[in-house]
This record gives C-alpha cells, structure tokens and sequence, in this order.
C-alpha cells in the first residue's frame, strides 16, 4: 500500500491487468520501431510521394484493379517528381514505390487502432485518471498522422522531394512516442531504481541522441549521405572542401548537405564522448546496477557509429543505410532505460 500513496494515480492493484497492460504496451513498442523501419524504408526508396491525397479510410484498402492502379498513377503523374524526375516511370515500376507508401500508412492505421481499442478497454477496467500518460501517447499517434501528411504535402508543388526539415518532425515525433511507450512499459516492471548517476548527464546524453536524430533526418532529406563518401576526412580536408568553417554560424546551415553531414558526423563523436564520461563515472564509482546498461549503451553505440561510416562509404546504400536506422532504435531504447533506472524520482506503477 505504500506505493499507492506515494504515487495515487500511477498504482495498478490488479497483477492480472498489469499483465495485460505490460503485453499491450510492449506490443505497440515493437510496431512502432516497425513502423520506423518501414519509413526509412520509404524515404531510402523514394516511395513517399507515391500516394498524393490524404485517405484516412478509403485508402486501407489497396488498388484492386488496373483501372484504380492507373488513376494512383495518374495523380502521381501530377507533381513535380515524376514529370521532373520520374518522367520515364512505367506502371511496373510505380507499384513499386507505391507498396512501400502504401504499407508505411496502413502502419499507421494499425497503430491508431490498436492503441485506441486496448486504451478504451483499460479505461474501464481500470480509470481515466491512472492512463492519462496513455492518452497523451495516443494524441501525440493522432498528430503523428497529421505530420505525416504535412510531411507528404511538402513534395507535392515546386520540389521533388519532401522538405528536410516536416521529415526530421516526422522522424523525432515517431521516437518520442516509441519512447513514452517504452518510459510507460518500464514503470510496470519492479526495476531497481539506482539514482547513482549524476540525471543532469544521463538527460543529456539522451537530448543529444534525439538531437542526432534529427540532423540525420536533415541528412536522409538532403541525399547528404551519397556526397563525401569518405571517412574520417570529407574529401581532401576534416572540414568539407566545398565549404568554409564561418558557414556554420550562417542561418542556412541546416540547407548545406555538406555543412549537415559534417554536424552529424561530429555530433556523434560528442555523444561517444559524453558516453565515455558517464561509462567512467559508473566504473570508477563502482555503480554496479547501472554497468549492465552502459555496457548495453556501449555496444550499439560503436555499433552505430561503425554502420554510419559504413553508409557514409556506401553512399548511403540502401541495406546498410536502413540497418543504420534500426540500430538507433536499440541505442534510443538502452539509453531511455538508463535515464529511467537513474531518474530521480520514482514512478513505478
């Protein structure tokens, strides 16, 4: 009882139902990291101009016959990116680019209804009050949609492609809420709290790691990964030879592909720095509860960085580019558990 009057809104009596809970969330933690897979898939591929108009329910269903594959394909034939660079598309081809924006928006439409559905039947097993965090999780799935759109809209007229910048909103919403369900899934569990790390250090290890996402959201919008396939130099120099270090300071630096994979490529020589700091911290201090989630964080940290080269030498090719991202869903995972086991304050369910 004495956690339910530490924490009265968060505290779960019934096992059986925190059981049910903890599966549920578990569940749409692994469809979301899906759903990130599948999206980066959709942008290495160039898929996400394929489907040109907002369907919320028509468009569960795919094409069935030619004369509905023909009118996608006439609409994609509208915007900028066929007829400037896609122009010699045949239909073959678009089915293609289609299935992978077809099934990264009925991802989409799952995750709506398998989070709706499950949160109704808890609200009543349990009460509005304890799921409020769930709530917000389910807002933020609705406005993910909206982005997603206001993404897509962005290559309709006058560009090719979608803007750099609606794609790394897109990209960071959809970790965030993978985060919240995760942060949601661990304070179900009897985990032991340490609070032996200094949390201003675990918190931003944990910003720099979203901020990374983000620039390689820049990176992925900008084909800044196909230039300067080179490492660790950026053609003949450290700094990108087409470009100068005041270049940095100019507002416009996140619309220089160069100038972005050179922020990319040192941000995460910070965040191995500042993982070195907090790894030392753990062993020189004998934090013995936390040394299994640092070695974790350390794995696919290397791991990480050692794929981004790999990509970077690749120009970006598309097996060891995705595999890239799916490795940052691990590293975002392993460091949320660390801020979590290491927070301040207790939020166990």
């Amino acid at each position: 009882m004495n956690n339910y009057y530490i924490y009265p809104n968060m505290y779960i009596e019934n096992n059986q139902l925190k059981k049910y809970l903890s599966i549920w969330l578990v569940s749409m933690f692994w469809i979301i990291a899906l759903m990130i897979i599948v999206g980066g898939l959709t942008r290495l591929t160039d898929s996400g101009l394929s489907i040109t108009t907002w369907e919320l329910f028509a468009g569960f269903i795919p094409p069935l016959n030619s004369q509905e594959w023909q009118n996608y394909f006439n609409l994609y034939k509208e915007i900028p990116e066929y007829k400037i660079q896609n122009y010699s598309m045949t239909l073959s081809e678009f089915k293609i680019i289609f299935w992978w924006e077809w099934a990264h928006r009925f991802l989409g439409r799952l995750i709506g209804i398998s989070f709706l559905l499950p949160l109704i039947y808890f609200t009543f097993k349990l009460n509005f009050k304890k799921l409020t965090a769930l709530y917000l999780i389910f807002f933020l799935i609705c406005f993910q949609g909206f982005l997603g759109w206001y993404m897509v809209s962005s290559g309709l007229v006058d560009r090719i492609d979608v803007s750099h910048y609606r794609l790394s909103i897109h990209l960071l919403m959809a970790f965030i809420i993978l985060s919240l369900i995760y942060w949601n899934y661990l304070k179900l569990k009897n985990l032991n709290i340490s609070r032996e790390i200094n949390n201003y250090l675990t918190f931003f290890f944990v910003f720099l790691i979203f901020f990374q996402i983000v620039i390689g959201a820049f990176v992925s919008g900008m084909d800044a990964g196909q230039i300067y396939n080179s490492w660790p130099l950026m053609g003949n120099n450290y700094f990108p030879d087409d470009n100068e270090v005041k270049n940095l300071f100019n507002i416009n630096v996140f619309n220089d592909p160069s100038l972005v994979q050179f922020i990319h490529r040192n941000l995460a020589y910070l965040i191995l720095f500042v993982y070195l700091i907090i790894f030392f911290q753990v062993y020189y201090n004998k934090l013995n509860n936390s040394k299994v989630s640092i070695n974790v964080i350390g794995f696919l940290l290397i791991l990480q960085i050692v794929l981004g080269i790999l990509t970077i030498l690749n120009g970006a090719q598309i097996y060891i580019a995705s595999m890239h991202q799916i490795s940052s869903i691990f590293l975002v995972s392993s460091s949320i558990y660390l801020l979590f086991i290491n927070r301040k304050t207790s939020l166990q369910l």
